[in-house]
């Protein structure tokens, strides 16, 4: 079983997160980040590191966000690795929480 990086990342990505993954599982996009399931050792030290609770164990993922794993899976093949944290975007608090930003997704 692996983590898995939810909607509410989109547009908010703090990247506190991956500091802590011992394995540089993730993987970063334009506005949002991937955990890559190859690379995950279940380790659960991201979930706490990240101010937007958008990291989830795969069984806890809520069902409305199922699809997240499929796309934590694919976009980690294509989008590269990020050891160190950044500064989150200007606007992350106002994102933090929106609904449907799925739509708002940059690949």
């Amino acid at each position: 079983m692996t983590y898995v990086v939810g909607e509410n990342c989109i547009k908010c990505k703090h990247t506190t997160c991956v500091e802590v993954c011992p394995t540089d599982a993730f993987r970063e996009g334009p506005n949002f980040l991937v955990i890559d399931p190859e690379a995950c050792i279940d380790c659960n030290l991201c979930p706490a590191e990240c101010p937007a609770d958008a990291i989830f164990e795969e069984d806890d993922l809520p069902e409305e966000q199922q699809h997240f794993i499929a796309l934590n899976a694919e976009l980690a093949q294509v989008w590269p690795e990020i050891t160190e944290s950044q500064e989150p975007p200007a606007d992350y608090a106002e994102w933090d929480g929106a609904e449907g930003k799925l739509a708002l997704l940059e690949r």
